[in-house]
């Protein structure tokens, strides 16, 4: 017995000894800190072995969330694994994805790195979602970057344009409203009798003036089938729709429009188009228009993009014969990109009515301008005003008509504020509040008004 004991004790001490003499498994090891972990995932992708460097730096991330440069790296790594051959689509998509969540979470909190928009600008553009790649590049250009990525970023928006094929949208809105028919705030109207200008208590009809909560639905796309190596086909629609309580101000639009885009050079393209157009008031077709539009877009520097527009229509309304007539608008406006947070944008347009009903034809002018700007923690911030001058020809009718007999005139100005969270989505819709307040000031009687309406968007683009 006692033999056995020594032999079993023997051998529990052996055991013990190569235990201890066994190195400890590499989990167990101390972790790689970031500097050091950083510095091999970068000498991997050096070594073109993206996918090993993500080994690396997953865990990295997860236990170093706020390491700015492991999740600049782990971003990077995806990229790149993405486009290593043999890679499944559906690992290619998976890489891509993580790629854009890294970068958007970076550019959340710090919007002024451009070397993380360039990174993030390619992950979209590879994974073929070309208006997100498109935007992120215009920024780039706007920042202090080498010659060589600014040359880099101009082939990307080449490749993007000529690629072009399928463009969508959708969204929803939310739409309050403190005074939903534009009415007028008058109580007084003034009518002439011999020559004298009688005074007279006007009261506006209650649903003019009103106040609610309405709601809006939009959707359109378009395709551009390719003819040439410089020519496309277009083709696509729109419709929108608008609810308020009672039907009274419900609408719908549809709009389709077909016809070729040439790329004339590798900043300028232009398009001319074929457009249809039908307008429903409540569930009663008000008006339809045939005509033609044109399109021209030319990148003036890295930083400034211009575009014009022009179009012609003729409307033919279903119950007012003599509101028929053409509509012409033209436009020129512009796209100032100053810094990769901060982007300008003007335009000035002109635009011509010319029914049968004299007192309807009018011309307008109208000056746009605004200001967007990228903030840390995710936020945008944008601020719209727009002025219009509408002055009509001949009379008004009685209860319009303006005191001293002159012909009516309009001016009009509005004051827009946006909110928008880049990094909040739901369900792929992104979220944004537009405050505006409008003002319109006639020498036309029961034609001025005020009015101050909200929009709770959600936007998706495809």
């Amino acid at each position: 017995m006692k033999t056995t004991l020594r032999r079993l004790g023997r051998a529990l001490a052996a055991a013990a000894f190569l235990l201890l003499a066994v190195p400890a498994p590499a989990a167990a090891q101390s972790a790689p800190s970031p500097d050091e972990g950083a510095a091999s995932a970068r000498a991997l992708l050096d070594g073109g072995r993206p996918d090993q460097a993500l080994e690396v730096l997953r865990p990295l991330a997860r236990s170093h969330p706020g390491d700015m440069n492991v999740r600049f790296l782990l971003g990077l790594a995806a990229i790149e694994a993405s486009r290593m051959r043999g890679v499944a689509e559906e690992d290619r998509t998976a890489l891509l994805d993580e790629a854009i969540a890294t970068l958007h979470g970076m550019l959340v909190d710090r919007p002024e790195l451009v070397r993380v928009r360039l990174e993030l600008g390619r992950a979209f553009f590879y994974k073929g979602e070309d208006t997100l790649a498109r935007g992120h590049f215009q920024r780039v250009l706007a920042g202090e970057v080498p010659e060589a990525v600014k040359a880099n970023v101009q082939r990307f928006l080449v490749q993007i344009r000529a690629r072009r094929r399928w463009t969508m949208y959708m969204g929803a809105a939310l739409l309050p409203d403190t005074n939903i028919g534009s009415g007028t705030d008058e109580e007084v109207i003034y009518i002439n009798f011999g020559g004298i200008d009688l005074p007279f208590d006007f009261t506006p009809a209650e649903e003019q003036t009103t106040s609610g909560i309405g709601a809006s639905l939009w959707a359109g796309g378009e395709y551009q089938h390719p003819l040439g190596p410089r020519l496309r086909l277009r083709a696509g629609a729109d419709v929108a729709r608008r609810e308020y309580p009672g039907r009274r101000y419900d609408s719908t639009y549809l709009s389709l429009h077909a016809g070729p885009r040439w790329l004339l050079d590798r900043r300028t393209e232009a398009s001319v188009l074929a457009s249809a157009r039908r307008y429903w008031t409540g569930t009663s077709i008000e008006h339809d228009a045939v005509g033609a539009r044109i399109e021209a877009r030319r990148r003036l520097t890295p930083r400034v993009t211009a575009n014009a527009r022009a179009s012609w229509h003729q409307r033919d309304y279903r119950r007012s014969a003599d509101l028929d007539g053409p509509l012409v608008d033209v436009s020129l406006g512009g796209t100032w990109t100053l810094t990769p947070n901060l982007q300008a944008h003007s335009s000035f347009g002109y635009a011509e009515e010319r029914p049968g009903r004299v007192n309807r034809r009018n011309a307008s002018r109208t000056l746009r301008t605004g200001l967007t700007v990228a903030l840390p923690r995710g936020f945008n911030v944008g601020g719209n005003a727009l002025f219009r001058w509408t002055d009509y020809e001949g009379l008004e009718v009685a209860q319009h008509r303006p005191r001293d007999g002159s012909s009516r005139k309009d001016r009009t100005r509005s004051l827009s504020l946006s909110l928008h969270k880049r990094d909040f989505t739901i369900y792929g819709f992104s979220p944004q509040l537009v405050v505006t307040h409008e003002e319109r000031d006639s020498n036309a009687q029961l034609i001025s008004y005020n009015r101050t309406h909200g929009e709770l968007r959600f936007v998706r683009q495809f």
